[in-house]
């Protein structure tokens, strides 16, 4: 049974490292949007415009994108930020490693969740509404987290690909739907 429910990417989170060393202080003014105060992150931070999103620079080569919506977006952050270093004169390798560390994504199940039954009924599940109104499930395969709340809203982090995230995503909703209680038709 695969359930039909838009899943939206929330923010992407990759890292890339090009092998080299960033000369960040020479980097800082090239463009808008740099942000660099050694004293309080050792990084600089590039805000981008298109796609909107940002990037951790550091000056032993590692790059972090956060913000991104799409794996697209990630490719294009790291291209920007190999031009810009670039510029200053830095010969960077054709290739270099990247990998995607967290997706966080949301989407909104066909049913409303009664989360106390869900709570007494799913393994790995925690929920203590005085604290927080949402049930935190965790999956082992793949390995991800959820949160679950009463309006059929989940989000979904952990994921380490797209397909990670709908495998969970469908699973979830089929684990729901054999729970006795746990869902509420619209």
């Amino acid at each position: 049974m695969q359930t039909d429910f838009k899943i939206r990417i929330e923010n992407i989170v990759a890292s890339a490292f090009i092998n080299v060393v960033i000369p960040l202080e020479k980097i800082v003014s090239k463009l808008e949007g740099m942000e660099y105060e050694p004293e309080q992150f050792p990084g600089l931070v590039y805000r981008m415009k298109e796609p909107k999103a940002a990037a951790l620079i550091f000056g032993s080569g590692k790059i972090v994108c956060t913000g991104a919506r799409s794996t697209k977006d990630v490719k294009i952050v790291f291209g920007k930020v190999v031009k810009v270093v670039e510029s200053v004169k830095v010969k960077v390798p054709k290739t270099y490693s990247t990998k995607i560390e967290n997706i966080v994504a949301s989407a909104k199940l066909d049913a409303k969740l009664n989360l106390d039954a869900i709570a007494f009924k799913l393994e790995n599940s925690e929920y203590e509404p005085e604290q927080f109104p949402g049930l935190v499930y965790r999956m082992a395969s793949p390995k991800v987290a959820f949160l679950l709340f009463g309006s059929g809203k989940v989000v979904c982090t952990g994921g380490r690909s797209i397909s990670d995230v709908r495998i969970a995503v469908d699973l979830l909703s089929k684990r729901l739907h054999k729970l006795k209680g746990a869902l509420k038709k619209e």
